[in-house]
C-alpha cells in the first residue's frame, strides 16, 4: 500500500459511490470526467483492491469500496471542519459555522435569528443542516446543534433553553366546519394528521395521548408537511405552541394533552476559543429563548 494517498482520491471515491457513476461522480465535484476516472484508478493501485465493477447503469461498488466507506466520509468531515476552522481565525467575527437542528425549528425559528446574527456579524458565513437525525458533533459532522434532547456526549458544552410544548391544533376554519373535539371520544370523529412511521415523538405523544396509527386520516414522515397540512385546514395534528400561537391555530384539548420538548443548544468543546462559534451559540441562545417565550404571552 503506498505510504501516503492524496485526499482528493477519496473525494473522488465518495462521489462515485453517492452519484454510482464516473459522469455523475464529475458533475457533482465539477471535474473532468477522465479525472475522477483516474482518481479510482490511483485510489485502487494504492489502497492494493478494486472497489468497483462496471455494469449497464454505471459502477457497482464491491464490499471493499462499502467497507472503506464509513472511514472515507469520516474523512471528508474531518476535511470540512478543518476549512471551517481555518477560514474562523482572524480577529473579526467571520468564517464559517455549520448549525444542523429539525426541520421544524431549522424553517420556522432559526431565519429570523440567523438574519439578526449576520446583521450584526456580516463576515460570518452559516451552513444551516435540516436533519432529524441527530448529527455527531463530536465526529464535527457540525458545529452547533439545536436538539430536543439532552445531549449525552462527553466533550459537549451543552446548554438547556427551556421547553417548547407540542399540542394538537387546527385552524379556526376547520373548528367551525366540524365543531371543536372536548374529549378523546370527539376527537376520532375528526380528520387526525400524524407519522406514518413510528418516530420517538410517536412514542412519547402515545404514553399521554391514546393514539393509534389507523386513527390518523392523514400521515406524513415529514415535519412541515404535517404543519403544512394543519395550516390548510386539512384536520387537527400536532404543532409546537409558539408556532401555532404566531399563525393563529388554535389548540384544543388543552388539558388532555400536552408534550413537553426540552430544547438544548450544543457544540464541541474545542469551539470554545472560535469566536464565530460562540457568537453563534449566543445568537441561537437568544433566539430560543425567545421562541420558548412567545407560548406565555
Amino acid at each position: 500500500m503506498a505510504a501516503e494517498i492524496g485526499w482528493e482520491l477519496y473525494r473522488s471515491f465518495l462521489a462515485v459511490l453517492a452519484e454510482g457513476s464516473l459522469s455523475g461522480a464529475a458533475r457533482a465535484l465539477d471535474i473532468a470526467q477522465p479525472t475522477v476516472g483516474r482518481h479510482v484508478a490511483a485510489l485502487e493501485r494504492g489502497l492494493g483492491m478494486p472497489l468497483f465493477t462496471r455494469s449497464q447503469t454505471g459502477l457497482l461498488p464491491l464490499e471493499s469500496a462499502l467497507s472503506l466507506r464509513p472511514y472515507a466520509e469520516a474523512m471528508s468531515t474531518a476535511v470540512a471542519a478543518l476549512k471551517r476552522a481555518a477560514a474562523s481565525q482572524g480577529s473579526g467575527v467571520g468564517g464559517v459555522v455549520r448549525v444542523t437542528a429539525s426541520e421544524v425549528i431549522g424553517v420556522e425559528v432559526l431565519p429570523k435569528v440567523i438574519a439578526r446574527l449576520r446583521e450584526e456579524h456580516p463576515d460570518l458565513q452559516i451552513e444551516l443542516v435540516l436533519s432529524n437525525r441527530m448529527q455527531d458533533l463530536l465526529q464535527r459532522e457540525a458545529d452547533i446543534a439545536v436538539r430536543m434532547t439532552r445531549p449525552d456526549q462527553e466533550l459537549l458544552i451543552a446548554r438547556r433553553i427551556g421547553q417548547v410544548h407540542v399540542g394538537l391544533h387546527a385552524t379556526r376554519q376547520y373548528l367551525q366546519l366540524h365543531g371543536t373535539p372536548a374529549t378523546w371520544a370527539d376527537l376520532q370523529e375528526h380528520t387526525l394528521i400524524g407519522f406514518d412511521q413510528p418516530t420517538a415523538f410517536l412514542r412519547g405523544a402515545g404514553k399521554s395521548l391514546p393514539l393509534r396509527r389507523e386513527m390518523l386520516a392523514i400521515r406524513a414522515d415529514n415535519d412541515l408537511a404535517q404543519l403544512a397540512l394543519i395550516r390548510s385546514g386539512a384536520g387537527i395534528g400536532f404543532c409546537q405552541v409558539p408556532i401555532a400561537r404566531r399563525d393563529g391555530l388554535v389548540r384544543v384539548l388543552v388539558r388532555q394533552f400536552s408534550l413537553p420538548l426540552d430544547t438544548w443548544i450544543a457544540m464541541h468543546e474545542d469551539l470554545r476559543n472560535s469566536r464565530c462559534c460562540r457568537v453563534t451559540f449566543d445568537a441561537l441562545v437568544e433566539g430560543l429563548k425567545e421562541h420558548i417565550a412567545a407560548a406565555a404571552r
